[in-house]
């Protein structure tokens, strides 16, 4: 990865204290988004993480990886498909592929959907998020992608915080780490 991108993002990031209600600080990642350097690089920087995947699709799940996923699928030539959480207000049209996510990092179970009807069988599947904790989320996606009869090529995000060996078995690759953001 580019050593001038690496540098930026981790001068953008900070942490944010919500208030005194709050047990944690809350990263603030909006600056990358806000610096036209960075949003040109990012897509470019992650699809670089997985150089000879070759992917079909990049799905990537809301909020953030509804900008990010479209930013690495124009980077790798491939499509995006977004993956949504159950339990907002949207109307989902059609067949909605659904896997539940192991625990994340607040103890939270969450469904993912995508649309069933742009999820080949034989699509090759470059799984993209921001920020990965306890990689619930990529795991639920890579058993989604599974049962639609697709390979995940790999897992790429900004910011990977899970043990090693929740990466090594994810497939996960990351720009950073939790130990390269400023505390």
């Amino acid at each position: 990865m580019d050593d001038v991108l690496r540098r930026r993002l981790i001068e953008l990031f900070r942490w944010v204290d919500p208030g005194p209600d709050s047990s944690h600080l809350v990263s603030d990642i909006s600056a990358w988004w806000r610096d036209p350097n960075v949003l040109a690089a990012v897509g470019p920087a992650l699809a670089g993480l997985f150089p000879a995947a070759r992917p079909t699709v990049v799905i990537a799940p809301e909020v953030t990886g509804l900008l990010l996923g479209p930013l690495v699928a124009v980077a790798t030539g491939a499509g995006f498909l977004p993956a949504y959480k159950d339990g907002g207000e949207r109307r989902r049209l059609g067949a909605t592929r659904w896997a539940e996510t192991p625990p994340d990092h607040r103890g939270r179970r969450l469904r993912l959907g995508v649309d069933g009807d742009r999820l080949d069988p034989g699509d090759r599947v470059l799984l993209v998020d921001d920020w990965v904790d306890s990689g619930a989320q990529i795991e639920a996606l890579g058993r989604l992608v599974a049962a639609a009869g697709a390979r995940v090529v790999g897992a790429a995000a900004l910011v990977a915080t899970c043990p090693p060996e929740v990466a090594a078995r994810l497939g996960l690759r990351a720009l950073l780490t939790g130990e390269s953001l400023p505390r």
